[in-house]
């Protein structure tokens, strides 16, 4: 069983820039992040494939957002900037070991998840 434990939420000026964390208990081969707003479905935000080979990202989020991760730390990170209040959320890692990319934006398709951290952009 893996454990995602994430960190690096808070409040942030709108254009201002922000960092998550995500540390998993064992090596895990995708990590990505999901994002869900108030009155909102949880959304697909930015995946790392195959332990960093390939980086995908929603439309929304591109040229703002950067994922990155660190192998030898079981870590992921989500690098934001050009924050906007748009952006704010309540900020999920996942991780899964067997995924296509058919099914990466799909929340069912991730067999683990974090607890969640607050991210809140202000005007």
């Amino acid at each position: 069983q893996v454990v995602l434990v994430e960190s690096g939420g808070g409040l942030v000026q709108a254009g201002g820039s922000l960092r998550l964390s995500c540390a998993a208990s064992q090596r895990t081969l995708n990590m990505g992040w999901f994002r869900q707003a108030p009155g909102k479905e949880r959304e697909f935000v930015a995946l790392s494939w195959r332990r960093g080979s390939y980086s995908y990202y929603a439309d929304s989020v591109k040229g703002r957002f950067t994922i990155s991760r660190d192998n030898a730390r079981n870590t992921v990170y989500l690098q934001m900037s050009s924050m906007e209040p748009e952006d704010t959320a309540v900020y999920y890692c996942a991780a899964d070991d067997r995924l296509i990319l058919s099914q990466i934006y799909e929340r069912d398709a991730y067999d683990y998840w974090g607890q969640g951290t607050q991210v809140t952009v202000s005007s």
